[in-house]
């Protein structure tokens, strides 16, 4: 059985799911950002020439932007807590050889999840629990 990891009252978070790039290059920007706060990723993803850096600046703005609409926290006090990267499901396509062969295409896709917590409310977690 799995547990299912409860949710802090000053989590937010978002999903982006099926984004037509492989799991190993998304990974190799979510290391960049593990941990950092929300206006140091933000021009970190700004910055870096990777073609992943787009989906994964996207998910963090909107993360940002659920914690700070639904749950009233502030944005400048955002550090990413957890991020990770799934693989998806494999699209496969058929390209036409010569001689009547045919070519399999394998585009992969990927699943990244990011989640913000705010560390204002760090010295209050006891009374959360």
């Amino acid at each position: 059985m799995i547990k299912k990891r409860k949710k802090k009252p000053y989590e937010a978070s978002a999903l982006g799911q099926y984004i037509s790039m492989s799991a190993h290059k998304a990974r190799r920007i979510i290391d960049q950002i593990r941990g950092r706060s929300y206006e140091e990723t933000l021009m970190i993803l700004e910055l870096m020439p990777y073609r992943a850096c787009y989906p994964i600046f996207k998910l963090v703005y909107s993360a940002a932007s659920n914690a700070s609409h639904n749950m009233g926290l502030n944005e400048a006090s955002l550090v990413i807590s957890k991020a990770e990267v799934n693989e998806g499901a494999t699209m496969k396509k058929l390209k036409p050889q010569a001689r009547g062969r045919s070519y399999l295409i394998k585009r992969p896709t990927c699943h990244i999840s990011i989640v913000l917590e705010d560390i204002s409310y760090e010295e209050y977690e006891e009374y959360f629990i």
